[in-house]
């Protein structure tokens, strides 16, 4: 349990990186930034499999690159759904998307979290 908080927080303040970088990406108050991690996390747990295994073929096609719109896509649509949580468009949510998943990967993996 322990991990799980201390991943969430990683990818929080990942998150909140990719808020200071991306100029597309605006979060008004932190429990907004909060609850936009808890999201990011929850669709990419049940949904971002079904739309991958949905969309194989188109992946395959691109060898892999559009997983990458795949990972946009799933930004976006939690920008969507937390209504503090804002994002100018597709454009920077592929790139806040590229660079959260990079933050995390690095966080994640300094701190031992991997799950």
């Amino acid at each position: 349990m322990t991990r799980l908080v201390l991943k969430w927080a990683l990818n929080s303040f990942a998150l909140f990186l990719v808020m200071k970088l991306i100029p597309g990406i605006q979060i008004n108050r932190f429990q907004d930034l909060l609850l936009a991690t808890l999201v990011i996390g929850l669709l990419n747990v049940f949904l971002r499999p079904i739309i991958i295994l949905l969309t194989l073929p188109v992946t395959l096609l691109t060898l892999g690159l559009f997983t990458l719109v795949v990972n946009g896509l799933m930004f976006y649509l939690a920008a969507h759904l937390v209504s503090g949580f804002q994002v100018a468009g597709f454009g920077s949510a592929f790139f806040a998307a590229l660079l959260f998943s990079l933050f995390s990967f690095i966080l994640n993996t300094a701190f031992g979290t991997k799950l």
